[in-house]
């Protein structure tokens, strides 16, 4: 279940609002002994999560399905934190058809420890003030009557703090002066069979990840631009590169060229294919 976008601010009992959390999606399934990872893509993740694996296995739990995002921000013995914030199956039971408030229920019951987290409920009257306030990515509002869907729902919304989304990389420049590796990525989404230039993104590149994007960036290169639509594309001294490697970008806003204002390179996202990628319209 995915949240959808919107420039509203709301309030009312119907509803229930969570941090949100700028992590990976995981699915964990436990069944017995067995336990699997998978990222929004049905991607495997269990070599990436080790420590997840491990903690779900020890649950006293013989059949569950969690749902929720594998941060980095609880790091104590290298492990990263996975925090749930929904229960679809358990003991047998699909729970998806239930309300959220009946899902959380039980979820709430759960003997989570770390590095499971669960996700508490914001109480603030206005959350996406203190979620903008404390810079965290936004707040997701949730219908507490929801059941779970396997779709983008308008059922949970998300309110950002900072305009951001994943963007396709379809060329980089040169670096100039002091930095190395790559000057600016330039990126874009898809529209139908379009692949559409929406700016470059410079800020945000350290000298470590300038370099481990130059070198997988150079074995995607192509002779000619995948940019098939897209205002001021830049030309001279660019690499054009198979439009494969997806990243996740904030800005301020779209300007009335559709590009990207202000934007800069959160980080590389491994969860996502690239066709999947569209513009966000709230």
């Amino acid at each position: 279940m995915a949240a959808t976008l919107t420039r509203e601010r709301f309030a009312g009992p119907e509803w229930v609002f969570e941090r949100k959390l700028d992590g990976i999606r995981l699915i964990a399934f436990k069944d017995g002994t067995d336990v699997r990872l998978y990222s929004r893509n049905q991607l495997p993740l269990n070599a990436s999560y080790p420590g997840v694996v491990e903690a779900v296995a020890a649950l006293p739990l013989h059949e569950v399905v969690l749902d929720g995002e594998a941060l980095g921000v609880w790091r104590a013995q290298g492990q990263v934190g996975y925090h749930v914030f929904d229960l679809l199956w358990l003991e047998g039971r699909d729970l998806r058809a239930l309300p959220l408030d009946a899902r959380h229920a039980e979820l709430s019951a759960l003997p989570l420890a770390a590095p499971l987290f669960h996700v508490p409920r914001l109480e603030e009257p206005e959350p996406w003030q203190r979620a903008c306030r404390e810079g965290w990515e936004g707040v997701i509002a949730k219908r507490r009557d929801s059941p779970y869907e396997s779709r983008r729902s308008r059922s949970w919304l998300k309110m950002k703090c900072e305009a951001g989304q994943e963007l396709v990389v379809g060329g980089f420049s040169e670096p100039q002066g002091k930095r190395v590796g790559i000057g600016a990525l330039l990126v874009g989404y898809f529209e139908d069979e379009d692949f559409v230039f929406a700016g470059k993104v410079g800020t945000g590149l350290d000298t470590r990840l300038a370099l481990t994007l130059r070198e997988r960036l150079d074995a995607l290169e192509l002779p000619a631009p995948p940019f098939t639509r897209g205002h001021a594309l830049p030309r001279l001294g660019i690499h054009w590169v198979r439009p494969e490697l997806v990243v996740q970008v904030g800005f301020m806003e779209w300007t009335g060229h559709d590009k990207l204002r202000h934007p800069r390179l959160i980080g590389v996202r491994e969860d996502k294919r690239a066709r999947e990628v569209r513009r966000e319209r709230a």
